[in-house]
């Protein structure tokens, strides 16, 4: 680490009131509720204190307004690469030397690059995928009830409808998705940076290789469409479609994945809310969005300060880290009444699940179209679904990553 990062001084203590900072990332108590421990930050609310892995404090924002605002402020950057720039576990130590595209870059650059993309994830060409990805969920589903209860949802179900999905978008053959699906879990969750950037490693190389492959013969995916429309003409570096690529797989999959396994644990933890779900389908897309503020996966966004931002609970001086703990800021009982329960009814389209401002999640359309089908068609072909082991003993991930189930044991 750098000397920016350790040393305590005055661009990295946040001027807040001396109370003690809270220990982050924790790990969930249950797995669809923010960890007990946070509670001392929706108390302190919108801003506070946090400490990370190696007792750097950062501002952690929790107030939803506050967010919004701060996240659309081009004063808070996504480069990684800056030397100040906050890492909340030892793990992640790596981003910081490697230009990661999209997610690690600021305007220009970021929206040249999104640009590039936003087509593929229209939604219009995302209306034209359903019949694909209702296609995949059936098959799925056939095999499920084919083989019998009981089935571990996850890898049965959860996991590889995106993975089948992002694949066929890509044009990556899924022949491999056992590599990527394991070098993306060694990368989102192996025990050591090390493990983690190895992994990173390969699926850089995998990804060359395809690219290579695919300049002699091109297929019919996005990346066949870029390497026409931009890598040759010049407008798009080898590197940077690679690293691109790259995140476009990860980010595709393991997102949704996690979403559906944990969406479905949570519709059977809530019976109730599920029978209304079962009783009115056209509540279903109202449905995924709550399900999208109340399971808040992606836990923390991370940003640093290029200036002094002065806000109403604060001075974020520049060189000050940023954490957006997205499952209190979709929490916060200013933006919605009773904020810890499901409620179908409210309207839960401004949450940040999905991030906010030039950085939004750029397949949010595709991961809503994926978990209304998929959700739906589940409930829908195997009404007595249930879980096959008690909710207690289910393992979940860990706070310092993407939020989810490991396995799902279900039944019918």
């Amino acid at each position: 680490m750098t000397e920016a990062t350790t040393e305590t001084s005055p661009t990295e203590t946040p001027e807040a009131p001396s109370t003690e900072a809270v220990a982050f990332p924790q790990d969930r108590d249950c797995p669809y509720h923010p960890p007990t421990g946070y509670q001392p930050l929706r108390e302190r609310s919108p801003l506070s204190r946090v400490a990370f892995y190696d007792g750097r404090q950062v501002w952690a924002v929790t107030g939803h307004a506050e967010a919004r605002a701060l996240l659309t402020d081009p004063r808070l950057s996504s480069d990684r690469l800056n030397p100040s720039f906050p890492i909340p576990t030892g793990r992640l130590e790596g981003i910081r030397r490697v230009k990661t595209p999209l997610i690690g870059v600021d305007d220009p650059e970021h929206n040249t690059q999104r640009r590039m993309l936003i087509p593929s994830f229209s939604v219009k060409r995302i209306a034209a995928m359903r019949p694909g990805i209702q296609r995949i969920v059936d098959g799925l589903l056939d095999r499920m009830l084919a083989q019998g209860p009981p089935a571990e949802l996850v890898s049965a179900f959860a996991l590889p409808v995106p993975s089948m999905v992002i694949c066929e978008l890509l044009d990556v053959p899924y022949a491999d998705h056992d590599f990527f699906e394991e070098e993306s879990r060694r990368i989102l969750r192996g025990s050591t940076g090390e493990e983690a950037e190895e992994a990173r490693g390969r699926l850089e190389e995998y990804f060359a290789a395809l690219i290579a492959r695919k300049q002699k013969e091109p297929g019919d995916g996005l990346l066949d469409e870029l390497i026409a429309d931009r890598l040759r003409a010049g407008t798009l570096e080898h590197e940077e479609l690679v690293r691109m690529a790259m995140i476009l797989l990860v980010a595709g999959h393991e997102t949704t994945a996690n979403m559906i396994s944990l969406g479905t644990f949570t519709l059977l933890e809530h019976p109730e809310q599920l029978a209304r779900l079962r009783a009115r389908d056209a509540l279903l897309p109202t449905a995924v969005e709550e399900l999208l503020r109340f399971l808040s996966i992606v836990d923390f966004l991370l940003r640093v300060a290029t200036e002094d931002i002065e806000t109403d609970a604060g001075t974020i001086r520049a060189g000050d880290g940023v954490v957006f703990p997205t499952s209190l800021i979709n929490r916060d009982g200013t933006a919605y009444a009773a904020p810890d329960d499901l409620d179908w009814s409210r309207g839960a389209r401004h949450h940040v699940a999905f991030g906010f401002g030039i950085h939004q999640c750029l397949g949010q359309n595709l991961a809503r179209a994926e978990m209304e089908i998929a959700l739906r068609s589940l409930f829908s072909r195997i009404p007595d679904l249930r879980l096959a082991a008690p909710a207690t003993d289910i393992p979940f991930k860990s706070g310092d990553t993407l939020q989810g189930m490991i396995e799902l044991p279900v039944t019918w």
